[in-house]
């Protein structure tokens, strides 16, 4: 959820609530509530996600709601909005902010779509750091609380996104030596590593900011039980996207020294985070530009991806 108070414009992948989705927000929150505005939100690229704002007793509530209306997704997962009111309760026991659970509806029923509705966290998402190292710090941080939190009974569990036996490397890597031992390696037995609550889609897209610090962790719909270890390694790969290797390392070397002795670095999650972009050729991730990112372009991305894949290799 991209819950930042700069964004009034819409980005096109959204389409306006239904009155009948309206009505069931309004009747989540009270029986006098009223809507005073409804916003769609920039950065949302898998679901439509409006800010609603209400007057219901004599104060102003703020809300967000997600509506999940891409149907391939909801045909490979149906339970979409039960997993994600799932995480954001579990979410809730991490010792930073997270967005709170209202309500939500598992099927179409009652607003047109599954749906979750939580409460607007403040604050930006941030793309432009002055300092690239103070900024990897701060970002490390909020994973700390996430893994502090159990969850081996948890009823989600991480999985690959990708046909792990089908992929081959890429046609427009220039390095496909790397990719090649890249997959073999992924395909292979994964290391042992104590599972807990993981955010599953950690990347500085989904952090907000308030005066050079961290206000609050975002869009938890992907979150389960894993290793540590994945979400690391996913916003190393955004960050290397971004804005290089050495950005992507400083992360590292910020959540280990962060961590301690409870965490043990294995590249095989950095592997396997960086194969789940294939088969298709990579591309600038379309939420960026919303937050001011316009200076990369494919060309770029498939270059700092060689980068990075070669960067891992060279740790095995």
């Amino acid at each position: 959820m991209k819950t930042v108070d700069d964004m009034s414009e819409p980005d096109g992948k959204t389409s306006p609530p239904s009155a009948e989705a309206l009505r069931w927000v309004a009747d989540c929150v009270g029986t006098s509530a009223a809507i005073e505005s409804v916003t769609p939100l920039v950065g949302a690229t898998s679901s439509s996600l409006h800010a609603v704002r209400l007057r219901h007793g004599g104060g102003v509530v703020e809300l967000v709601l997600r509506r999940f209306v891409d149907a391939e997704w909801l045909a490979l997962e149906p339970d979409l909005a039960l997993h994600e009111a799932s995480n954001l309760l579990k979410a809730a026991r991490a010792e930073i902010p997270t967005p709170e659970l209202v309500a939500f509806a598992e099927d179409g029923a009652k607003c047109g779509f599954p749906a979750t509705l939580t409460t607007l966290l403040h604050g930006r998402v941030e793309l432009s750091p002055s300092s690239l190292e103070d900024w990897t710090y701060r970002l490390a941080e909020p994973l700390i609380c996430i893994h502090a939190v159990e969850a081996e009974d948890y009823a989600w569990g991480y999985y690959p996104y990708i046909n792990l036996p089908s992929l081959g490397p890429p046609e427009w890597s220039a390095h496909t030596e790397h990719w090649e031992k890249a997959i073999e390696i992924v395909r292979g037995p994964r290391p042992l590593a104590r599972e807990r609550f993981i955010h599953r889609d950690y990347h500085p897209s989904n952090v907000l900011w308030n005066e050079g610090r961290v206000s609050g962790v975002i869009d938890w719909v992907n979150s389960c039980r894993g290793a540590a270890g994945f979400d690391t390694a996913w916003c190393r790969l955004n960050l290397a996207q971004l804005y290089g290797v050495a950005a992507a390392d400083m992360f590292l070397d910020a959540y280990r020294s962060l961590a301690g002795a409870g965490f043990e670095y294995h590249p095989y999650w950095d592997l396997i985070a960086i194969v789940e972009i294939l088969p298709g050729p990579p591309g600038v991730y379309e939420g960026w530009p919303a937050f001011g990112v316009n200076h990369l372009n494919d060309e770029i991305i498939r270059e700092r991806l060689d980068a990075y894949i070669s960067s891992l290799v060279e740790r095995l």
